[in-house]
């Protein structure tokens, strides 16, 4: 009996060995086959931008391939290496492309050789048939790197959008429209600029100025903005000249007080000078005269006390 157990374990540890041997092999033959395939992709772009340097550098007067004669460049191509975002790459490609003249085949071609890092990745899951096929490219790389599945937040950052401290009308109307093109991309582009102005509206942080620009009903962003700064500025001139006017009062009543204070001074230094110069005009007593009737010195009869209280008496 234990002989058969030995015997039975005997073979599934043999059995073991041999699946783990398998898998072994297994797990070797697809890193091999990872490793071809980045190669292979490697070389491709290393193909395409050799393929591109040729002909940035191909004289004017050389013959060129029909299906690259509009692809010279005249803007410089970008690069994507996934951690900026793809919604503005994919902009500024479209504006490059559109400028330079390429074809669909080019545009490809400049895409692919644009990617860098974890954005070269993608191209690993796309058949080696397919990197020139400029919609395969852009829908593995909308599907990596796009933010469609952002486009709730988007809306909910727009709904409660406001107007920030020190934050200019043109600041916020800039962010409102960075916000309606990634929260509404689908959408019209007059239901868009509808939206946007009442999202800019409901963003303004003056009460007086958002009551009168809702009042104003504008279809689109850029009316909006534009009556808000008219009001805007129509207010600060008004609040200027009042202030303007109360200062002219206050001048104006300042004036007068100094005009008055003036005339007083004036009056008082009048009667000080007419005091100083009767004194000066009065002539000096004698010390040493001589009183007639009371006989002490220092005044005359006609200035005697003595003689004017015997009077009230």
């Amino acid at each position: 009996m234990k002989t058969h157990v030995d015997g039975c374990i005997g073979k599934i540890e043999e059995e073991v060995q041999c699946a783990k041997l398998k898998i072994e092999n297994v797990e070797s033959e697809v890193q091999r086959k990872i490793e071809e395939s980045n190669c292979e992709v490697q070389e491709k772009i290393g193909n395409l931008e050799r393929r591109i340097s040729e002909l940035e550098e191909r004289p004017n007067y050389f013959p060129a391939s029909p299906e690259f004669i509009s692809s010279r460049p005249t803007v410089k191509p970008l690069t994507f290496d996934g951690q900026t975002s793809w919604t503005v790459f994919k902009t500024q490609f479209d504006v490059v492309s559109s400028t330079n003249g390429w074809t669909d085949f080019v545009k490809a071609s400049q895409l692919v050789a644009s990617l860098r890092g974890s954005a070269a990745e993608v191209l690993q899951g796309i058949p080696a048939d397919k990197l020139t096929e400029l919609t395969t490219v852009e829908k593995a790389l909308e599907s990596r790197f796009g933010d469609s599945h952002l486009t709730q937040f988007y809306r909910t950052e727009l709904k409660t959008r406001r107007q920030k401290p020190g934050e200019s009308l043109q600041e916020l109307a800039a962010d409102v429209e960075r916000l309606m093109s990634l929260a509404y991309a689908e959408c019209p582009l007059d239901v868009r600029e509808s939206l946007a102005a009442q999202y800019f509206v409901d963003a303004i942080r003056d009460e007086d100025t958002q009551h009168s620009t809702r009042l104003m009903d504008a279809k689109d962003l850029k009316s909006s903005l534009a009556y808000s700064m008219k009001y805007e500025a129509t207010r600060t001139v008004s609040k200027t000249s009042r202030h303007v006017r109360s200062m002219g009062t206050e001048d104006h009543t300042s004036r007068e007080r100094d005009d008055k204070f003036e005339f007083f001074f004036n009056g008082l230094e009048k009667l000080l000078n007419s005091s100083v110069s009767g004194r000066k005009n009065t002539p000096r007593r004698n010390p040493n005269v001589t009183c007639w009737k009371c006989n002490k010195k220092g005044h005359v009869q006609r200035e005697c006390q003595a003689i004017t209280s015997n009077q009230e008496n």
